[in-house]
């Protein structure tokens, strides 16, 4: 057996020992503390990050599914704390379980933008609230405007929805204090968040304009004055900055 071969046969049975031989000249009791060692790294690295995912399912069903991520994916990336949103791509393209909770991968997907958002680099950046229509503007680097099937923020052991009839609007962002918070929004003020995101660096008046395309039933005039107020909150929060 060649150097590749013996490796990937060390990898395979750490992944799943119940389905791969024990590798040639290796003690079953060495294999079992690797085995331990990597699956539990990556086990608690998923329950720190994804919590409350964690807290719904039962002690089974969540080291199944782990084992199932542990065994199938092949991470991209070197480093641990990149693991959840290599976790994310799992369940976006390769899990396959019918009796998944119907909101497993959304409510995963929020739980990782608010991690991401409080690990990020990115610096809050203090908005000027004076003159707002003659500011050039755009989505902060630390906030992110979300649209959801299921009202994920209300997520818990008390509330699990299993079908929802409308959208959920929201914008995640962390504060002066390096809080992450969330706000639930309109559709409106998502497309208005959109627009900031696909069309940095443009005057408020731009993008007001082109809200009309969303909401043709609402006067100009009203939508203007309206979008302002929205804009002036969400600077004030530091949801918006200046480009």
């Amino acid at each position: 057996m060649s150097f590749q071969q013996h490796q990937a046969a060390f990898a395979a049975y750490i992944r799943n020992p119940e389905k791969n031989s024990l590798p040639n000249g290796v003690k079953p009791e060495r294999m079992a503390m690797y085995r331990e060692l990597f699956f539990n790294n990556i086990n608690g690295f998923l329950t720190a990050n994804f919590p409350i995912l964690h807290s719904l399912l039962s002690r089974e069903d969540w080291q199944n599914l782990a084992q199932d991520f542990f065994e199938k994916h092949v991470c991209h990336t070197p480093h641990f704390s990149e693991i959840p949103e290599e976790f994310l791509a799992y369940l976006e393209n390769e899990r396959e379980n019918s009796t998944d909770l119907p909101f497993l991968f959304e409510l995963a997907h929020y739980e990782w933008v608010e991690m991401a958002l409080s690990i990020s680099e990115a610096e809050f950046e203090k908005m000027p609230l004076e003159n707002l229509r003659n500011i050039r503007l755009k989505l902060s680097s630390v906030a992110c405007a979300l649209a959801y099937q299921f009202p994920v923020q209300k997520i818990s052991l008390k509330f699990m929805p299993l079908a929802t009839e409308n959208p959920t609007f929201l914008v995640v962002y962390r504060n002066a204090n390096d809080i992450v918070q969330f706000l639930e929004i309109t559709p409106l003020t998502f497309q208005l968040l959109q627009l900031l995101e696909n069309q940095p660096e443009q005057f408020a008046e731009i993008y007001l304009n082109q809200l009309v395309e969303f909401a043709p039933t609402i006067s100009l005039q009203i939508l203007k004055e309206k979008g302002i107020e929205i804009l002036e909150d969400l600077a004030k929060r530091g949801v918006i900055v200046a480009a």
